[in-house]
């Protein structure tokens, strides 16, 4: 099944919503929550796989389980018109979990994850190193809320 642009209707975020607090509930649990059949949710639910809609299935551990239990956000600035070199660059550092482009004052947004204040030093030294990175500011992320 190919479709051209997919939206997600309200049934499909509900399902979507859903996987976000359990990502491991099983399509029956699923149907009965939101009061459909099992086959609607697996129907939607293998669409939402095949648009690209969901992307995979992840599982979220405990900061104290991690074994990357340094995380932190970066605010990049690029310079002229480098930033599709500059995210090419920041795309092979296997610590950077998210890149995201923004508004304002900072050109891209990268979430890192280490597994040690050396490891989260070594990978600020290289972002900052690369060609077309003007500045930066990295905040720590402490307690999550």
């Amino acid at each position: 099944m190919t479709i051209a642009k997919f939206i997600p209707d309200a049934l499909d975020r509900r399902i979507i919503a859903h996987l976000r607090a359990d990502g491991r509930a099983s399509l029956s649990k699923i149907a009965d929550a939101l009061g459909v059949a099992r086959g609607t949710v697996q129907n939607r639910l293998d669409r939402l796989v095949e648009t690209g809609t969901i992307l995979g299935f992840s599982v979220r551990v405990r900061a104290d389980h991690d074994d990357f239990n340094v995380h932190a956000v970066m605010m990049i600035e690029v310079t002229g018109k480098s930033t599709t070199q500059v995210i090419q660059r920041l795309r092979g550092f296997s610590e950077i979990r998210a890149l995201h482009t923004t508004n304002g004052n900072w050109d891209l947004v990268a979430d890192i994850c280490t597994s040690s204040l050396a490891d989260f030093d070594r990978v600020l030294r290289e972002v900052r190193l690369i060609d077309g990175v003007a500045n930066s500011e990295t905040s720590l992320l402490l307690t999550t809320v």
